[in-house]
C-alpha cells in the first residue's frame, strides 16, 4: 500500500506539475501580455498625470511670480504717478502764488504811481493857487503902497539896487 500511495502521489505530483506548466504557458501567452500592458499603461498614465501635476504646479508658481512682479510694477507706477501729481500740484500752487504776488506788486506800483501823480497834481494846484494869491496880495500891497509918491521912489530905488547886485 505504501508503494501504491507513493506511486499515486508521484503520479499526482507529475500531473499537477504538467498542469501547472501548461497553465503558466497559457497564462503567459494569453493573459500576462494584456495584464502587463494594462499595468504598463496604468503606470504611464500615472506618470503622465504626475508630470502634468508637476507642470501645473510649476506654471502656478510662474503665474504667482508674474503676479507679484506685476503688482510690484503697478505699485511703483502708482507711486510715480502720485509723486508726479504732488510735484505738479506744488508747481501749480507755487506758480499761482508767484502770479498773485506779481499781480499784487503790479497793483501796488500802479497805486503808488497814481498816488504820486495825484500828489504832484495837488502840489501843482496848490502852487498855482499860492502864486495867484501871492500875486493878488502883492498887487493889493503894491497898489496901496504906491499910492503914495514917496513909497514909489523907495520901491524903484530898491529894485535898481537888486538888479545891479545880481
Amino acid at each position: 500500500m505504501e508503494k501504491l500511495i507513493e506511486e499515486f502521489s508521484f503520479g499526482l505530483f507529475f500531473w499537477q506539475l504538467i498542469i501547472f506548466i501548461l497553465l503558466i504557458v497559457l497564462l503567459k501567452k494569453f493573459a500576462w501580455k494584456p495584464i502587463l500592458n494594462a499595468v504598463n499603461e496604468r503606470e504611464e498614465g500615472i506618470k503622465n498625470a504626475l508630470k502634468s501635476a508637476e507642470d501645473a504646479r510649476k506654471e502656478m508658481q510662474n503665474l504667482q511670480a508674474d503676479n507679484e512682479r506685476i503688482l510690484k510694477e503697478a505699485r511703483a507706477q502708482r507711486e510715480t504717478i502720485l509723486k508726479e501729481a504732488r510735484e505738479m500740484k506744488n508747481n501749480i500752487v507755487a506758480e499761482a502764488k508767484e502770479e498773485a504776488k506779481s499781480q499784487a506788486d503790479k497793483l501796488m506800483l500802479q497805486a503808488q504811481q497814481a498816488i504820486e501823480a495825484e500828489k504832484q497834481a495837488a502840489l501843482s494846484e496848490i502852487k498855482n493857487q499860492v502864486s495867484s494869491l501871492s500875486l493878488e496880495i502883492a498887487q493889493k500891497v503894491v497898489t496901496a503902497d504906491l499910492a503914495k509918491d514917496k513909497n514909489q521912489e523907495k520901491l524903484i530905488e530898491s529894485l535898481l539896487k537888486e538888479s545891479q547886485i545880481n
